[in-house]
């Protein structure tokens, strides 16, 4: 048995060498983040932002492929299966790496298993908005029309937190809205402006330019605190006299399971460099987007965290998985 053992001994010592290598060696090609979520969608905007950033610390160029779809599912599955070089990297959202899981009967892949957490990039808070021939002109006054007439009103959704932060909102307000679900924000952002859809729900980055344009009318934001880019508006719990109404989007970088840790490490930093970066900083303040550097243990930790939070929340909402 002895030469067994020194065979798989030497495997094992080639396998280490191998892998340590790759590492060193990382990267040495253009690296592919995939974006699980339509061009001009608040994750595009943020990770094409975060890649041209990393791509300082890297050295090598960082290619955004949008593969949107089925809330993120797309784009997540595609990682999940892709090999874990560090080559393939997800910008993945509260749709793909903590939703998803309660919002679906069956995954094509293990949500808690399938990915590496790398580093937590930020947040942002959403605006519920209706078109400007609805005639409330609060959140009271939706929430009113809609207890006069239950399922009158329609709301879009083409995202886990927009479709959730709207059911969760109907749930404790105890109304009931009808869903029109679509493929991106920026179609349904184009139908609430047009007047097709009577609401919608979406981070900043999709929704404050039109409410500053006066395009459509913004009610309220979903965070636990007004927002410094729109002071005007009420948080929902002020609207409506609620205490524990609070939903927000965030963002982060996660690799195939199985990417090496000097490998994941560097991705961290190159994140953490983009996020603490006065250039990101800036250019998103008046999205309310707040960054939170940390480690992929924080990530990981968070993940379990959020995976939990949303499945109460959509729990809460009545949503039924699909």
């Amino acid at each position: 048995m002895r030469p067994v053992f020194r065979l798989l001994a030497i495997t094992a010592t080639a396998l280490a060498c191998s892998s340590a290598a790759l590492a060193q060696a990382w990267p040495d090609r253009p690296i592919k983040a995939v974006v699980p979520f339509a061009a001009g969608s608040a994750t595009d905007t943020i990770g094409r932002a975060f890649a041209l950033k990393m791509q300082e610390s890297l050295g090598q160029t960082i290619v955004v492929d949008n593969k949107p779809g089925a809330n993120g599912l797309l784009g997540a599955d595609a990682v999940a299966k892709a090999a874990p070089d560090g080559y393939t990297i997800l910008i993945g959202t509260n749709s793909t790496n903590a939703a998803l899981k309660s919002l679906m009967k069956k995954l094509p892949y293990d949500q808690d298993t399938a990915f590496a957490p790398v580093a937590y990039m930020g947040s942002v808070p959403l605006i519920m908005a209706v078109n400007n021939d609805v005639p409330a002109k609060t959140l009271r006054e939706l929430v009113d029309m809609a207890k006069a007439k239950p399922n009158s009103i329609n709301f879009a959704s083409a995202s886990t937190s927009q479709l959730v932060s709207t059911e969760m909102m109907a749930g404790m307000a105890g109304i009931q809205l009808t869903n029109v679900s679509y493929k991106s924000g920026p179609a349904a952002m184009t139908d609430l402006i047009g007047g097709v859809v009577h609401m919608f729900s979406a981070d900043f980055a999709v929704m404050l330019p039109q409410v500053k344009a006066g395009k459509v009318r913004g009610l309220a934001v979903t965070s636990a605190k007004r927002s410094p880019a729109v002071p005007e508006l009420p948080t929902v719990n002020e609207a409506l006299g609620l205490k524990d109404y609070e939903l927000i989007a965030y963002f982060a970088v996660f690799a195939p399971a199985g990417t090496p840790p000097d490998i994941v490490a560097k991705l961290n930093k190159a994140v953490n460099e983009a996020a603490s970066s006065k250039e990101i900083q800036e250019r998103f303040a008046g999205i309310g987007f707040a960054v939170e550097p940390g480690t992929p243990a924080d990530l990981a930790r968070r993940s379990v965290a959020e995976t939990a939070k949303w499945a109460k929340a959509i729990k809460d909402a009545k949503i039924e998985p699909q």
